[in-house]
Formats: C-alpha cells, structure tokens, sequence
C-alpha cells in the first residue's frame, strides 16, 4: 500500500507537469494556464451545484426513513473531485470533471460499493430470549 501511495504522490505530479510543459511548449504559456484556471472555475462551480443537490437528496431520503447510502457515496466523490480539481493539471482535472458529473459519478459510485462491500464485515447479533424477575 506504501509503495502505491509513493508512485501516486510521485508519478502524478511528474506526468501532470510534463504534460503542462509539452502543452506549454505547444499552445504557449498564457493559454496552457487560462485552461487550468478555467477549468479549476468550472470544476468549483459545478461541484457547488452538484454538492448542493446531494445535499437535497440527503435530506429526502432520510426524511422518508430510506438509508442515504448512494447520497452519502456522491457527496465523498465530489468532495473527492473538489480537492483533485484544486490541484493544478490536466489529468487531475478530468477526474475531477468525471467525478462531477452524474454519469461519471454514478459509475464511479458502482465501483466504490462493491469494494466496500468486499472489504467490510457485518456482525449482526443474534437475537437473544431471556426471562428475568427482580429479587429484593
């Protein structure tokens, strides 16, 4: 796990900057920035509108007694999408748009259930019949 978190905090980046730098190098310096300030305006707003509406769903479902869970998974992924768009780059950035739209984010989603449901253990007491009386 150690390793996989080092070459994602590693190769990331380094990709991410040789792709600003090729683009740079292609499109000029100006451009190659007002895309990464743009989508990062984009990605914010969209996200603000998209958390709000998880917000709404939230509160629906828990007003009709049904579990939030597929409401509660969206708003981690555009937390997610939120903190990957305030990283400068072009990679991070389309994950980030990804996860912000619903298509992208349901699929996602998806994904995330079923790791979780292999991952998590549920104990469930049985249910346990007794007779008691008090003594003095």
């Amino acid at each position: 796990m150690f390793l996989r978190l080092l070459a994602l905090f590693t190769l990331v980046p380094l990709v991410e900057l040789y792709l600003l730098i090729e683009i740079g190098g292609a499109i000029g310096v100006a451009p190659t920035i007002a895309i990464v300030i743009v989508t990062g305006v984009l990605g914010a707003a969209l996200a603000r509108w998209q958390g709000l509406g998880v917000l709404r769903r939230l509160q629906d479902d828990l007003a009709a007694g049904r579990p939030p869970t597929d409401a509660l998974i969206d708003g981690l992924l555009i937390f997610v999408a939120g903190a990957v768009l305030l990283t400068p780059g072009l990679i991070t950035d389309a994950l980030g748009l990804l996860l912000l739209v619903p298509a992208g984010r349901a699929a996602v989603r998806k994904l995330v259930s079923a790791a979780v449901s292999r991952n998590l253990v549920v104990h469930r007491p049985g249910v346990i019949d007794a007779e008691w009386r008090r003594e003095d």
